[in-house]
């Protein structure tokens, strides 16, 4: 399994419905790419003080490293990733991302 984490700096004029808007967007997904099994997001609690400025972040998981190759290209994720890009500080600077090849689950 790959477990897709994205952290997000959100600008801080970007409403709380404008952030829904876009990871709904995002969570719409999970029904058009093959081998995207979940999607769950929120905001950064950073309780530990070290988030660098990234106050938003999600999860996805695949069913493996082909099928999130398959969604980089989607033609749904591109217009969903478009729309992440316009709320995030710096554009697409203010997105890491963080891709984990996972053991399955006991």
């Amino acid at each position: 399994m790959i477990l897709h984490a994205v952290y997000c700096a959100i600008r801080p004029e970007v409403s709380q419905a404008g952030i829904a808007v876009v990871f709904s967007k995002l969570e719409a997904l999970v029904d058009q790419c093959e081998g995207l099994h979940s999607f769950e997001a929120g905001p950064n609690i950073d309780l530990e003080k070290k988030s660098q400025g990234f106050t938003h972040g999600f999860v996805m998981r695949f069913s493996s490293r082909a099928a999130l190759e398959a969604y980089a290209t989607h033609p749904a994720h591109l217009l969903a990733a478009g729309a992440l890009v316009d709320i995030c500080a710096g554009g697409a600077e203010g997105i890491m991302v963080f891709d984990l090849d996972l053991p399955p689950a006991p």
